[in-house]
């Protein structure tokens, strides 16, 4: 093992003795290096699926595989498998190979990769180290930084999980040149979510570069990915278990949620129903005198712009929609609290939303069939 690449981290996410490096660059999965400095354990898991296996998964066992005993978890593809059963598969594996509390998992895929090895490694002997190699955008600008883990349960998103934290996250860009475009387009929903929430600069410069994302320049990749961790990092650094701020990362998020359980896991990527979620979101916004009209095209704008749909399903009863939003996370002492727009830049947590403001909401975003 070579000594010769010290590649710095990116970015600390400063949690006391939970922090952990984020890693941002082109070539890193041809450093082990920056991630065995993170292990202390002889033994490592990956765990990835049908898809990056034999992009990645097979090569980076083999280079890990010279210093450490490293096997290789193979999960099929998709959100409908971010499931109790299927986290039971990685269970059976760590006691099938013997794994003992000093084991790493090593989550190398997407969001639901991470959620799920995530909260495999906080459950396994009550907690084992567990390290984020992320290779979509969206999991590498997002769900691979703070720590929420967790699984689906078939009436709600990410209803059942833990916060828990990795050791380090390495987000390889060449990953994403064998991304498909429509999984790119999901990645770039949470990258307008941090503009349009945190910093109206980013939404400017994500607005004047969607060009060059979308055609995956290396320089605007890395710096939309860089300044969108930032931000992550920063909200976690401050609420970590979101007891307050940090629910502003779930802009678009209870709108979209509803859209993922009613037309069933993976009919729509996460990213194209946060995207909608995100219109929709700035049109109840808009109707609370918050938003003007003129940001609220903005809004469709960019999100059209980056090849995501503004509406939600003209399959999707508006009635069922408005039933599954009570379901999301944030609903309190049966009262549903949403993340609103208070201009570009800014959001807010509320549950001063009339119902009747809601409905026209789901009303008018709705696609036609």
């Amino acid at each position: 093992m070579t000594e010769t690449l010290p590649t710095a981290p990116a970015l600390i996410v400063d949690l006391g003795d939970r922090s952990y490096p984020i890693y941002i660059g082109a070539g890193l999965l041809d450093q082990p290096e920056l991630i065995l400095r993170h292990v202390a354990a002889e033994h490592l898991v990956i765990v990835t699926n049908t898809t990056v296996s034999p992009l990645y998964g097979e090569a980076l066992q083999a280079r890990l595989g010279e210093f450490k005993l490293t096997d290789l978890v193979v999960l099929p593809d998709g959100e409908a498998y971010k499931s109790l059963d299927t986290l039971n598969t990685i269970f059976d594996a760590l006691i099938e190979t013997r794994a003992d509390r000093q084991v790493t998992l090593i989550a190398l895929g997407g969001g639901v990769i991470g959620d799920i090895t995530g909260f495999a490694a906080a459950c396994y002997q009550r907690g084992v180290p567990f390290i984020q190699i992320p290779t979509t955008l969206l999991s590498q600008v997002d769900s691979s930084v703070g720590g929420k883990t967790g699984v689906n349960h078939p009436r709600a998103k990410n209803m059942i999980g833990a916060f828990y934290q990795p050791r380090c996250v390495v987000a390889d860009i060449d990953t994403l040149n064998t991304l498909p475009d429509r999984e790119l387009s999901a990645g770039l929903a949470e990258i307008i979510k941090y503009g349009l929430l945190w910093d109206v600069d980013f939404l400017d410069w994500i607005e004047a570069n969607l060009p060059k994302l979308r055609a995956r320049d290396p320089a605007a990749l890395h710096h939309a990915i860089t300044r969108s961790c930032a931000i992550k990092a920063d909200i976690v650094n401050q609420d970590e278990r979101e007891g307050g701020l940090r629910a502003l990362l779930n802009l678009g998020h209870t709108f979209g949620h509803a859209i993922e359980a009613g037309m069933g896991y993976g009919s729509w990527l996460h990213g194209e129903a946060v995207g909608a979620g995100m219109c929709m979101a700035a049109d109840l916004s808009h109707r609370m005198g918050w938003l003007n009209a003129a940001d609220l095209a903005r809004v469709q704008r960019i999100v059209t712009a980056a090849g995501l749909p503004t509406r939600s399903p003209s399959a999707l009863p508006l009635d069922t929609l408005r039933q599954l939003m009570d379901s999301d996370k944030k609903v309190q002492n049966g009262k549903l609290r949403l993340v609103l727009l208070h201009g570009l830049g800014t959001a807010v947590v509320t549950d001063k939303a009339t119902e009747a403001d809601l409905l026209a909401t789901l009303r008018s975003t709705q696609a036609t069939a």
